[in-house]
Parts: C-alpha cells; sequence; structure tokens
C-alpha cells in the first residue's frame, strides 16, 4: 500500500470578461477495494453560484458547477490524497473456460457487456493487426494474447503527447505508429473487441516514480480495461506496458473517451474571447 497525493489544475484565459456556463468536472478518484480517499480537496475560482455532486451511468463520480456574473480567468484545483494498493498478479485467477482464447462469456455476463463488445469505428485493420499476437498454429492462452498486445503497443508506436481534443481513430494511430496514451487506449480497446474480448476506456493519473521509464506524467492519463471472467476488470496501459493497476489511479470508467472527459463547460462571449488553457498535473508519493 502507498499513500499519492494527487494535485489537479486546470485555467482557462479569456481576452475579456465572459459569462459562464455549466461545468462538469471527473477529478474524484473511484474508491474501490483497492482505492481508498482519505482527504479530498476542491477549489474553483470565481467561486460557483451551485456546486453539486452526481453519478453519471456508469457510477463515475462528477461535480456540476454554475455560475453567475463574468469574469476573465476561470481556476480549478483538484488536491486528492489517497491509499493505493497494487493488485497487479504473475496471474490471474481466469476461470478454467475462459483461460483459453477464444472463449464465450455466460449468458448472464453478455447482455450487460454488449457495449464492451461492440466496435465503436469502421475498418479491418485493426482486427488484422491483432491477430499476430494469437499462435496461428495452436490454441494461446487469453492472457498471453493481452500482455502481448500490450507490450506490442508499447514496442511498435512512438508515444506522443497531444494537447488537442479528441481521439485519433484506431486506424490513423496504426497509419501514423505514433499517439497519446488516449489513442493507444482506443486503439488496444478495439483490438480486444475484434478478438470477442470486453473492454471499456479508463481516465485518470499515473504516479511516474524517478527512473521507472513511465510516460503520461504531468497531466491526466487513460488506459484500457478488459472484462475477464473470474478476474474481473483487470487494467491494460499500452503506453507504459503496465498490466494490473501499478502506479496506476482510475478516476472514471466509460465505453469511449468521450464520456469520461475530465472538464468540460461552456462561455458566453465572442468567439476569439477564449485565449488558451493550462492544464498541469503532479502524482507524489507521501511518507509513510
Amino acid at each position: 500500500m502507498s499513500v499519492l497525493k494527487v494535485h489537479h489544475s486546470t485555467v482557462y484565459r479569456y481576452r475579456e470578461r465572459v459569462g459562464l456556463g455549466e461545468h462538469r468536472m471527473m477529478f474524484r478518484p473511484r474508491e474501490s477495494h483497492d482505492l481508498r480517499l482519505i482527504r479530498t480537496d476542491l477549489v474553483i475560482a470565481p467561486q460557483p453560484a451551485h456546486l453539486r455532486w452526481v453519478h453519471d451511468p456508469f457510477d463515475n463520480s462528477v461535480a456540476v458547477a454554475t455560475f453567475e456574473g463574468t469574469t476573465s480567468e476561470l481556476r480549478f484545483e483538484s488536491t486528492v490524497t489517497l491509499e493505493h494498493f497494487e493488485d497487479s498478479m504473475p496471474e490471474y485467477p481466469l476461470e478454467e473456460y475462459a483461460q483459453v482464447y477464444p472463449f464465450r462469456y455466460s449468458d448472464e455476463d453478455f447482455p450487460n457487456l454488449a457495449r464492451a463488445l461492440a466496435h465503436h469505428y469502421q475498418g479491418e485493420s485493426v482486427s488484422e493487426w491483432a491477430l499476430q499476437f494469437l499462435d496461428p498454429s495452436d490454441t494461446t492462452g487469453t492472457m498471453k494474447i493481452l500482455r502481448a498486445m500490450t507490450h506490442g503497443i508499447r514496442e511498435q508506436f512512438i508515444y506522443t503527447r497531444r494537447p488537442e481534443k479528441g481521439v485519433q481513430t484506431p486506424e490513423e494511430t496504426l497509419r501514423k505508429r505514433r499517439g497519446s496514451c488516449r489513442d493507444f487506449a482506443v486503439l488496444m480497446m478495439e483490438a480486444c473487441r475484434s478478438l470477442g474480448v470486453a473492454a471499456r476506456f479508463v481516465s485518470g493519473y499515473i504516479f511516474v516514480p524517478n527512473c521507472s521509464g513511465h510516460v503520461g506524467g504531468g497531466a491526466t492519463h487513460a488506459w484500457m480495461q478488459a472484462y475477464l471472467p473470474g478476474a474481473g476488470w483487470i487494467d491494460f496501459d499500452p503506453t507504459n506496458s503496465i498490466i494490473g493497476n501499478r502506479n496506476l489511479i482510475r478516476v472514471a470508467v466509460a465505453w469511449a473517451p468521450d464520456q469520461v472527459l475530465p472538464l468540460w463547460g461552456t462561455y458566453a462571449g465572442s468567439p476569439g474571447a477564449f485565449l488558451g488553457m493550462d492544464v498541469a498535473v503532479t502524482v507524489t508519493e507521501e511518507a509513510g
């Protein structure tokens, strides 16, 4: 178990005073058996007229702020201290029928996993790319495929931080051979789905210890989870070849990245009023 502190700052700057519409935030990590929140603090300036918390359809925690008046700067400061329990395992306890690929989800699980199995993008190249991780002459262990795919993305592609909004299509990532953490997560999700393995998108943070070689710090991070009978949802971070939750702090999960944006909102002003946005994330380990 380790105690981690996450500080997430976002500042919007405007050329003139503007009115602020509703803003929705996904900053609060998902508490579970492997993550326990100790302290949370959210400071917003200017102070919102109303701030409320809701759970979305995926049970993610969402803060909703509404404002009055005008401003030329909008600042969000989230600080969270948490206990993180690592659940990475050499071998995961998969049900016997799911240990070797291909396998079929049970009649009880399948209806709940339909959206996690559905393709979200068009194109055949992702399916063809995924086949390289199967043994063509024999059956292949399910975890062996997913481990090979996680490592393969790290080895075959170049990580690039992309500050612009949106996600590359998996076809685009394959063609460019480079992308951000969210691009790699979406590529692996679609590859898993093409093989009949349920997958979902995860937005959160990563703790990057010194000399770890991990990337993705300094901003929000993204990876994916696969649902495997007997083990449940397992984290796979293809950007860093991480399997399990080591150094990963889950904030929100969904079927697609546009459903778990860390922060989004509107303003009322001239089209050229928006000057820019600054985002900074630090994750540090607290002394035990």
